[in-house]
């Protein structure tokens, strides 16, 4: 996420570090040039690359989220955009890309950059072809109720192809629906029964 007071400078969790026990207290600080600023770990420099790319590309976005989930890794390996089969993947109905251009582990700021501009402008989701996915929002909990989103339309559509041929929305339904339930308040709001959760599951996430 970005940093509110130093705003071309980001937080992000350290690498080699097991998600589930990530605190508050473990996340990084990290300056445009890549340099640990505050917090002790080591940096993921695939992260760097892809994040600061995004921060500095747009400046509207406060969060991104990444990570290599199953039902979004194998999404990603057809190559495909996911279709409008249902109420929530119309969240993404026109909001979201393809990534298609895997060259291995993103560690080079051009790879981050090339990644920024396929986000666009406008997209609040991206299908990384062959690696995963990745969505934004302009708060933290709008990016993450995104993610968990965008992997769970991911999964309801292996599983509907899987069972036979599914009918889509219609588009002009798709962008209406879209207009409804992908808004930023929409996922910031969506989230909070999940930030109760983790708080309750967790209570020294904060620490």
């Amino acid at each position: 996420m970005r940093d509110p007071e130093f705003p071309d400078h980001f937080w992000v969790n350290p690498v080699g570090v097991y998600f589930g026990h990530i605190r508050v207290s473990d996340l990084l600080l990290v300056n445009p040039h890549g340099e640990i600023v505050e917090g002790q770990g080591a940096l993921n420099l695939a992260a760097f690359a892809i994040h600061a790319a995004l921060h500095e590309a747009r400046p509207d976005v406060v969060a991104a989220a990444h990570a290599h989930s199953l039902y979004g890794k194998a999404w990603s390996s057809l190559g495909r955009l996911l279709d409008p089969l249902t109420q929530d993947a119309c969240a993404f109905h026109g909001k979201h890309a393809l990534f298609d251009n895997f060259t291995g582990v993103v560690l080079e700021a051009s790879e981050g950059a090339r990644i920024a501009a396929t986000l666009g402008p406008s997209n609040v989701a991206l299908i990384l072809q062959n690696h995963g996915l990745l969505t934004v929002g302009r708060t933290v909990e709008a990016a993450v109720w995104r993610f968990i989103a965008l992997d769970n339309a991911a999964h309801a559509q292996l599983l509907a192809e899987a069972a036979g041929t599914p009918r889509p929305i219609p588009p002009e339904v798709a962008q209406h629906t879209a207009r409804q339930v992908g808004t930023e308040f929409g996922g910031w709001f969506s989230f909070q029964p999940y930030w109760d959760r983790l708080l309750r599951d967790e209570p020294d996430f904060l620490d």
